[in-house]
C-alpha cells in the first residue's frame, strides 16, 4: 500500500513527505520503528550537510556507503525520548523500495511507556514545506501527527494499567 502512494506521489513530486511508524512488539519487548524518506529529498539534505554537492546517495564514494550516510543523518534528525529519558535507537538496516529508502530502527528492552516524545527534522533544513508523518501503536488505537519545521516534536500520553 505504502509503495503505491509513494508511486503516485512521484507523479505529483514535489511533495516533501516521510512516513515514520512506531509499533510495539509485546513479544520483543520492543519499540520498532519504520522510517520512509525519499531517496532524492533525503540525498539534498546530506549533500547539504556533508557539504558534497556532487553526493550520488545510492554510490557514494570514499569507503563510505549509503546505508551508514542515511543512518549518520537520521541519527541527527530522529529523536525518541520514553517517559522523559532520550532513547538509544539500534539501526538495524535500510533498503529500497521504488523512490524511498525504508529504515528499520528499534529500541530494545522496554515495557510500560508512559510518554513518547517524538523528534522528527528530517529534510526540514532543506524543503520549508516538509511534512514528517509519525503513527504511533502502542497498546491502543493509532495515533498520528504531521510535524514539520515549526512544530517538529510531539508528545503522546498513554495510559498505563
Amino acid at each position: 500500500m505504502i509503495s503505491i502512494i509513494y508511486s503516485l506521489l512521484f507523479f505529483f513530486h514535489p511533495i516533501h513527505i516521510s512516513v515514520t511508524e512506531f509499533n510495539y512488539s509485546e513479544k520483543d519487548k520492543a519499540l520498532q520503528i519504520t522510517s520512509r524518506v525519499f531517496i532524492d529529498d533525503i540525498e539534498l539534505a546530506i549533500r547539504a550537510s556533508t557539504k558534497n554537492e556532487d553526493l550520488d546517495i545510492t554510490k557514494p564514494k570514499g569507503g563510505v556507503t549509503t546505508e551508514q550516510l542515511v543512518t549518520e543523518y537520521l541519527r541527527n534528525h530522529i529523536k525518541v525520548k520514553l517517559d522523559g529519558k532520550l532513547q538509544q535507537l539500534k539501526f538495524l538496516g535500510m533498503e529500497t523500495e521504488d523512490i524511498a529508502f525504508i529504515c528499520y530502527i528499534e529500541i530494545e528492552n522496554l515495557k510500560k511507556i508512559k510518554t513518547l516524545e517524538v523528534y522528527n527534522d528530517t529534510i526540514t533544513e532543506i524543503h520549508d514545506d516538509q511534512s514528517n508523518l509519525v503513527h504511533v501503536t502502542y497498546k491502543s488505537p493509532i495515533k498520528s501527527v504531521r510535524l514539520m519545521r515549526d512544530k517538529p516534536s510531539e508528545v503522546f500520553k498513554f495510559e498505563v494499567k
